[in-house]
Parts: C-alpha cells; structure tokens; sequence
C-alpha cells in the first residue's frame, strides 16, 4: 500500500468549483482510498492505496467529482516520496524557500518554452524550472507577484496548481503520519 497526496486544480478559489471537504473525504473513501485525509479547503487529500499508478488515480478521482460534483477537476496525484524530493530540491536559501511558492506541473514543459520564461526576469523575484515543478519566490508577495500559477500555466502551455511553503511541509508531515 502506498501514500500520495492529491492536488486538486482550482477548487474553493473566490467561490467557485465549491467542494466540501467532508464530502470529498466520504466520496474517496467509498471509491476505496484509505486513511483519507484533507488539509485545508483548497483540494490537499492524503490517502493510501494498493493502486500503484499515480495516472489510474488521478483519473479515477476525477471521474468520481465530475460524477458526484459534477466540476471537471485536474488533479495530480502523487507519491510522498516524490513530493519530499521536489520539496528538497528547492533551489533557495532555507530563508527565501521559507518565502517560496511550488508550483507543480501536471506535465513536464517543452524546453524552449521553459528557456523562454527563464530569460524573464522580474525585480525581487526568482524563478527555477525542472520537469515537474516550478519554484518561484518573491520578496514583494504572491498578490503581488508577476510569475504566478496561471503566469506559468500560459506561458509553459500545461496545467499545474500552485501550493507555499507551510502547505508542503504540512503535506509531508501529514504523508509521513499516513505510512
């Protein structure tokens, strides 16, 4: 049985695509996930499965909210340990990654897109680009941020849903208690 985290695209975002997450946690339970486990409103669940494939599940749990929410969701699923490596291979200074968003992508960018967006450079603001995760920091704040989840989405030409700091951490704290 293994841990993963799924990461919901846009849900409870200015009062759109509304999903309780009491209902979420009893819809995935009944599809057979176990342990399951959300943290906070914005589409974080911890859960355990005998399913090996990452896409099965993304797939399997999107079906289930279009079914029952009737939303059309993208979700990533995955593994603990990989979310612990794109944790740890953030770029920053322990100072600035403290600051810094992950932007994870739901699939790897084409390079010349991702050399494109490299050569951008905004003021107070740093960037690094790997097949599965932007890292982006600013010192003036996300509101105030240009690089953002939807800059990188249109830019990259993929999907990807966009998580800080405490939200990681507290995601691999979860998935290290759910193993």
């Amino acid at each position: 049985m293994g841990t993963y985290i799924a990461l919901l695209r846009g849900i409870n975002v200015g009062g759109k695509n509304k999903i309780l997450m009491a209902e979420l946690r009893d819809l995935l339970l009944n599809m057979g996930l176990k342990d399951v486990q959300t943290y906070i409103q914005s589409g974080n669940i911890i859960f355990n499965s005998e399913e090996g494939n990452a896409s099965e599940l993304e797939f399997q749990i999107m079906e289930a909210i279009k079914k029952r929410f009737e939303l059309s969701v993208p979700v990533l699923v995955i593994t603990s340990d990989a979310l612990n490596t794109i944790f740890n291979t953030c770029p920053f200074s322990e100072e600035k990654k403290q600051k810094s968003y992950f932007s994870l992508l739901y699939t790897a960018p084409e390079i010349d897109l991702v050399n494109e967006v490299l050569s951008m450079k905004f003021e107070n603001e740093e960037i690094n680009i790997l097949a599965n995760c932007v890292y982006f920091y600013s010192s003036i704040g996300y509101g105030k941020t240009k690089y953002n989840n939807n800059f990188f989405e249109r830019k990259l030409k993929i999907t990807a849903t966009a998580r800080n700091y405490k939200t990681m951490a507290k995601l691999l704290e979860l998935s290290e208690n759910a193993s």
